[in-house]
């Protein structure tokens, strides 16, 4: 139940860490946030088709759905500035085929005094206008969005594969020591079998080698506090130039 409740905390924190900087890219627009709440994805590795983007056109001339090549259009244009124009047609092209399919609903919803279906047919025809008239600034926009998105997921992949190297080293140093105990006391049920000078000289290899476990165990203290400071510093450094980015989108 703890682990849930901790699972649900840290999708929660990532949510708000993503609205805060769609927020601060789209300033006081309130159109542009609102609409690229929807269409833009918080981890475009899983949220993004990998189909071709002509693909996804094709598929949505036929079931009527555009959203998949909507927000690949919008994402292939931001990562890509040679993309960037054709998207937009795209987008453009894709938003007069909406208007128009909706608009032939929205007059059918009228006739029959649909009032509700109507009026949320018009606010889809309205968001398609909004995307068409202003798919140059949604691109420019998701371009700066993504381009964060892409480094703070890099951050978490090799912070997640830092902490798996914790765990492993972990275990490893419990391995180690429940051997060296297992060691010791199999030494000592022999030497009790020994004589007295046989058990004179196991005893002080005994000595040796608790020497020498010391000497390592020592050693792979040091290397833990040294792989700590480097967490510490990577961190920091992580902090440091999120802090910077976000002063420049500020000044954007």
């Amino acid at each position: 139940m703890w682990r849930k409740k901790e699972v649900k905390k840290e999708v929660e924190e990532e949510v708000k860490v993503e609205v805060n900087v769609l927020k601060e890219l789209c300033g006081g627009d309130a159109k542009l946030y609102d609409f690229l709440t929807i269409h833009l994805v918080v981890n475009p590795s899983s949220g993004i088709s990998e189909e071709d983007l002509d693909i996804l056109i094709g598929e949505g001339e036929k079931s009527g759905n555009f959203t998949q090549a909507m927000d690949k259009a919008i994402f292939v244009g931001a990562q890509n500035p040679e993309e960037r124009e054709r998207c937009i047609k795209i987008l453009q092209v894709i938003a007069s085929k909406i208007i128009q399919t909706t608009g032939q609903e929205k007059e059918k919803a009228e006739k029959e005094g649909l009032t509700d279906r109507a009026s949320y047919l018009e606010r889809k025809i309205e968001n398609q206008k909004f995307m068409s008239d202003r798919a140059g600034d949604i691109i420019n926009v998701a371009s700066k969005f993504y381009n964060e998105r892409l480094v703070e997921l890099g951050e978490d992949e090799r912070r997640k594969a830092r902490e798996l190297g914790k765990r492993q080293a972990e275990m490893a140093e419990q391995r180690i020591g429940e051997k060296e105990k297992a060691d010791r006391e199999a030494r000592k049920k022999e030497e009790k079998k020994m004589g007295r000078e046989a058990k004179r000289e196991a005893e002080q290899q005994d000595k040796q080698e608790e020497l020498a476990s010391v000497e390592r165990r020592s050693a792979r203290e040091a290397e833990r506090v040294k792989t700590e400071q480097e967490e510490q510093h990577i961190t920091e450094k992580e902090r440091i130039e999120r802090e910077e980015r976000k002063k420049e989108r500020g000044g954007n």
